[in-house]
């Protein structure tokens, strides 16, 4: 491989090029990063970056140290396969080995009026500057990014007046039950529960049972899709984004796929997952250099990515961390005694512990995700105390 082209400029496409490195690989890396800044951190743009005027989130690393050909302002347009080539704006580009990196756009609302997003560090910076004392700030879906910018907006002495289609906050990923629990925290927000927006207008948003909420400011929450518009008629596997397998392979030869742009199957949970997760696009960038370089000759397995899912949330002065995969058929267990100190757990048909949400507690989170990672069957009345150890106890 003289050449490995990297389709993206995100944290995966970043952690790949170093991950090359430092294996060893001595050959071309080009990096097509369509923004026009050096890749950068997304986790704060709706966090940190919505309260500080002055906010660098730009990745250490030294692309120049490492040899790396990086090609800011220029964006993959489409894949041709046959000749190896990836179609950019900047011109065509031949690759012995690609690694799609695209990462997801977000969704966008129907209608005319002016609606903001939370995706690149334009948007941060945009909505930053909206975020005035008595604005009014209409979020459409109580999601994870909706609750940490309500708490930038609040924090900032705008009004916030949130539209949820489900019966609580959060329902759409932890369902219901979870959901009421958070309900305490958006005190501070009116919150307007089982109802959609039709369309952003000029004026605020129209709502699907036909009131109009005035506002200011706009900002969609509702959502992202994979950005693989530009694979079309490759050929390449697409389902919900790029299938890959266990080893980040898509369906053609010598391109594999990693972050949010790609949907691995996983032999842990059987199935296809698409984890659009900061912790899953780090660690797969190890995977991807592994298999890329792998030599048969040596008689080692080929790298899997099967790690169990985590991801955090900061919103209303608290810290929700979740790790692992829940189902549908997974049965909710509420931990605690409903008081402030909560948590929530998942198990299996066969008893087996798949997911846990932990609220302020970094230590019951590793303790989950470690039992998560054991396979372990805690009994129920002990999953429901929230001190009750999770993982089994390590071998002296």
């Amino acid at each position: 491989m003289e050449r490995i082209v990297i389709a993206g400029g995100g944290l995966a496409a970043a952690r790949t090029c170093e991950q090359l490195r430092s294996r060893g690989y001595e050959g071309e890396l080009v990096m097509l990063c369509a923004e026009p800044h050096r890749p950068y951190d997304r986790p704060p743009l709706s966090k940190a970056a919505l309260t500080e005027e002055e906010h660098d989130s730009t990745f250490p690393t030294d692309y120049a140290e490492l040899s790396v050909d990086l090609r800011l302002g220029v964006a993959a347009t489409a894949l041709d396969p046959a000749s190896r080539t990836v179609r950019t704006t900047g011109g065509d580009v031949t690759y012995d080995a690609l690694v799609i990196a695209t990462g997801a756009s977000p969704v966008r609302l129907p209608g005319p009026g002016r609606q903001f997003t939370v995706r690149t560090v334009e948007d941060a910076a945009r909505l930053r500057a909206e975020l005035k004392p008595g604005q009014r700030v209409v979020l459409v879906g109580a999601s994870w990014i909706s609750a940490e910018v309500a708490t930038a907006a609040l924090r900032r002495g705008c009004s916030v007046t949130c539209v949820e289609a489900g019966p609580a906050p959060l329902s759409a990923a932890l369902g219901a039950k979870v959901g009421e629990r958070f309900l305490p925290w958006w005190s501070q927000v009116d919150l307007r529960l089982g109802t959609g927006v039709a369309e952003v207008t000029e004026t605020g948003v129209r709502l699907t049972d036909g009131d109009h909420v005035d506002a200011d400011v706009v900002v969609a929450g509702v959502g992202v899709r994979p950005d693989t518009g530009w694979l079309a008629g490759s050929g390449i596997e697409l389902d919900r984004g790029v299938v890959v397998d266990e080893h980040l392979r898509t369906s053609l030869p010598g391109v594999l796929a990693l972050g949010d742009v790609a949907v691995r199957w996983s032999p842990r949970w059987n199935a296809r997952v698409h984890v659009e997760h900061w912790d899953d696009a780090r660690e797969a960038a190890r995977t991807v250099a592994g298999v890329l370089l792998h030599d048969p000759s040596e008689g080692t397995p080929l790298p899997v990515h099967d790690p169990v899912p985590y991801f955090w949330s900061d919103q209303f002065g608290h810290k929700i961390q979740y790790v692992g995969h829940h189902g549908p058929d997974d049965t909710l267990v509420v931990r605690g005694d409903g008081g402030a100190r909560w948590a929530a757990a998942w198990l299996a048909p066969d008893g087996r512990l798949t997911a846990h949400l932990s609220i302020d507690s970094p230590r019951q989170m590793i303790d989950a995700r470690m039992a998560i990672e054991a396979g372990a069957r805690p009994d129920e009345a002990v999953l429901r105390d929230p001190e009750a150890k999770l993982a089994p106890p390590r071998r002296k």
